[in-house]
């Protein structure tokens, strides 16, 4: 996974479907900010793609209705005409993706081969697939994580991914990822994110301090760490596989509760110490807050605080967050003698570039 393979040149049409959810009637001001911007995103890209060669390109917009995964690429494999390949993403995937970017994807999907690309193998966000037919098969998967692991497990395909560009590792999930990339969004206040983000770099640059980098990190975000900062890293690396492993391993229908160390010391403290914990780790601390949040209520987010909360959380608004734990938390990471901020997997992962400033 990751080498450049050599595709055939293109001999079937491609068509191109990007899933693009649409907030409740519920939905909060951030959550509908998040949504704008997917959408821009989204429209950005199908004009890419088209430039790229895709001959269907179409945003599927819709609400939130329950269907799996698995479902919407049987429905979309039975609308497109046999014999051609489809690229299959969310909305706010690859916002950083160039067109070169996308040529790989439109290119393996017109290739006609049994061949798939992702932008992760283990957490995929944009999907080619060189077959649509195969995806008439496709069991009830809950979710895009689990297609290039279906794929090459359970349909024989050749299975590639570009884990290795970082760039396209980066997912809209949340609206501190919006800020993360410099796009817009209406309806959040960005000061105290901007205010630690500028102290974060401050850190990064003086070999005397120490980042603190805790949740679904990687080796390869470590590396860059050693390599483009100054200072030094503490990294706590947990549960990195908390939405990426949906199907169950042989022989088993179950898999271990996510459980963090972070979190453990947290239950014991209480999250109002989570800003003192950090102080005695590092003189700054970007934190995956939902490995904390799975810790602590499992991993279904259906029991967690609502995304409102979350995403509040993760522009440090504490005063807007609900949920009594969440907001305490929250409150302790703002007002923390350190510069902390709190996000999803593109925080501690991709996104460690695009906070520092150092995003090469």
């Amino acid at each position: 996974m990751g080498r450049r393979r050599g595709y055939s040149r293109r001999v079937q049409p491609v068509a191109v479907r990007i899933l693009h959810p649409r907030p409740g009637p519920t939905a909060g001001p951030l959550e509908q900010s998040l949504a704008a911007a997917r959408e821009a995103n989204a429209t950005r890209l199908a004009g890419v793609f088209g430039e790229a060669g895709a001959a269907d390109v179409r945003i599927e917009s819709g609400s939130r209705d329950g269907l799996s995964f698995g479902h919407r690429l049987r429905r979309i494999a039975g609308e497109v005409d046999e014999g051609t390949g489809v690229v299959v993403l969310g909305s706010g995937a690859i916002p950083l993706a160039s067109r070169q970017d996308v040529e790989r994807f439109v290119e393996v999907a017109g290739s006609g081969a049994r061949h798939a690309l992702a932008n992760s193998f283990y957490s995929a966000d944009v999907v080619a697939i060189g077959s649509a037919a195969a995806l008439r098969q496709a069991p009830d998967l809950a979710t895009d994580n689990e297609l290039p692991r279906w794929l090459a497990e359970q349909a024989g395909f050749d299975v590639d991914d570009l884990r290795r560009r970082w760039r396209l590792a980066i997912d809209l999930d949340s609206p501190l990822d919006v800020v993360l990339v410099g796009m817009p969004i209406a309806g959040a206040d960005h000061v105290a994110v901007h205010d630690r983000i500028a102290g974060l770099r401050g850190l990064a640059t003086d070999p005397h301090t120490e980042l603190v980098i805790a949740g679904r990190t990687s080796a390869a975000t470590l590396r860059w760490l050693e390599r483009a900062t100054a200072s030094r890293t503490r990294a706590l690396i947990e549960e990195r596989g908390l939405r990426a492993t949906g199907l169950p391993a042989p022989g088993s229908d179950r898999q271990r509760p996510p459980r963090s160390v972070l979190g453990l010391v947290l239950d014991d403290r209480g999250p109002e110490a989570l800003g003192g914990i950090l102080a005695e780790l590092g003189d700054g601390a970007l934190v995956d807050s939902r490995v904390l949040l799975a810790h602590r209520l499992g991993a279904d987010e259906a029991a967690w605080p609502r995304a409102e909360d979350r995403f509040a959380s993760d522009l440090l608004l504490a005063d807007r967050v609900a949920d009594p734990w969440l907001r305490a938390l929250t409150t302790a990471a703002r007002d923390a003698s350190i510069p902390i901020l709190l996000g999803g997997h593109t925080l501690v992962g991709p996104g460690v570039r695009l906070a520092l400033g150092r995003n090469r």
